[in-house]
């Protein structure tokens, strides 16, 4: 059994578990920031990507710059999606065929 199980007569309190929070990890309850546009999210992502890859930030900061990478290729993903959707609709309005999935040649590659 473990201590917080044994002080709370068996189940987990996170309410009376202390937790160690930095104020570079943002919680649940932080403001959500307003997505940007896929250039702006796509160029923050690549500056994000190099300060990473140098390996100099602490691990908070590190920690922190991951996740707010994550928010920025989700937004970049949904934004290509949306586009995606809208080139699909405008084909179907102006009756040319339906997009199909891209599959790379193997052979033209190298």
């Amino acid at each position: 059994m473990f201590l917080a199980e044994s002080l709370t007569g068996g189940a987990f309190d996170p309410v009376q578990a202390h937790v160690y929070r930095s104020r570079a990890m943002p919680t649940a309850k932080a403001a959500k920031e307003p997505v940007p546009d896929f250039e702006t999210a796509m160029r923050d992502l690549e500056e994000l990507v190099e300060r990473l890859e140098q390996g100099d930030m602490p691990l908070e900061e590190s920690l922190a710059a991951f996740e707010r990478g994550v928010m920025l290729t989700r937004a970049c993903q949904s934004a290509l999606k949306e586009a995606e959707q809208k080139v699909e609709i405008l084909l179907k309005k102006a009756g040319e065929p339906a997009v199909e999935d891209f599959t790379p040649d193997e052979t033209k590659i190298g």
